[in-house]
């Protein structure tokens, strides 16, 4: 199996939140790619003010002129580490959240827990005065808040879930989602201020989002709606008509056809003179139907 049939294989294979990984790992390469263009152009100011453009802002005005920021800044990661530690975390708690939810709530879940990061990321960086200075000069990126969020709803779903960690052993998915968050709030002082509230959003989202839930509200959003109509009309586009080309029958044939079909017609109705309708059998039935309507 080649490279690219082992990869399609795995997308089509490892369930959405696999796919969540597909698409991030697929959006930080094409950034790679299109930050080589500007670097070897001598552009790379231009290029910084495109991924700016993807980023979010603490700026809630820039946010009203940039809306795709909202969602196009959690497929944003700075550095290789980035990408890697946030699609560790996505593996780990997609793969629990799928063992007790479906696909749509999944979706649901990654979206608005990283637009609750958002939120509180706002409402930290502009509320609290120990961040007055950077309110309007922070961009934030990444899918930390959206993975948090999913990680905390399945700690919430199934907290006493098992998992096996490399050195450390079997530890409950609980304890991995608490040290998560509480590991953001002790180092909020070392910097990346707006990032930790962001991953707190995330995190407090994917806890009420479960609890919610099992109380009977139910906050899913079906973000797959737009895609799912657009795939359903590209599936009922009609096929294209197949065109024969037969060759045109000259008199003759056209008059022997026609006396063949009236001479099966007239026996057809003879017989039902004789015997009735019903003695037909079902193959005459469908001759004398069918040359009726060409009557």
């Amino acid at each position: 199996m080649s490279v690219l049939n082992e990869l399609k294989y795995r997308y089509n294979s490892g369930g959405i939140y696999m796919q969540f990984i597909f698409l991030n790992v697929i959006a930080f390469v094409l950034l790679l790619l299109v930050r080589l263009v500007f670097y070897l152009a001598n552009a790379m100011d231009s290029y910084f003010l495109v991924e700016q453009a993807l980023m979010i802002s603490s700026d809630p005005k820039l946010i009203l002129f940039r809306p795709w920021s909202l969602l196009t800044h959690m497929f944003v990661h700075q550095g290789v580490w980035h990408l890697v530690v946030n699609m560790l975390w996505l593996n780990l708690g997609g793969m629990v959240f799928m063992h007790f939810h479906n696909t749509k709530r999944f979706v649901s879940t990654y979206f608005l827990a990283g637009l609750s990061g958002v939120l509180m990321m706002l409402l930290a960086l502009n509320l609290i005065p120990r961040f007055a200075e950077m309110s309007y000069a922070v961009f934030a990126s990444g899918a930390s808040a959206a993975v948090l969020g999913i990680v905390v709803a399945a700690a919430t779903t199934a907290p006493n879930f098992n998992l096996k960690l490399f050195v450390v052993g079997d530890v409950k998915l609980k304890w991995i989602a608490l040290f998560a968050v509480i590991s953001d709030i002790l180092f909020i002082p070392e910097g990346n201020e707006g990032g930790r509230f962001g991953h707190l959003g995330g995190a407090l989202f994917g806890y009420l989002y479960i609890r919610l839930s099992n109380s009977g509200t139910d906050l899913t959003v079906d973000f797959l709606k737009p895609w799912y109509w657009v795939k359903e009309k590209l599936s009922e586009r009609k096929k294209p008509i197949k065109v024969v080309h037969r060759k045109p029958r000259n008199d003759h044939e056209y008059n022997q056809s026609k006396a063949e079909k009236q001479q099966q017609v007239d026996t057809i109705l003879d017989k039902i003179k004789r015997s009735g309708y019903d003695s037909l059998s079902k193959k005459e039935k469908e001759i004398l139907f069918k040359n009726s309507k060409e009557i």
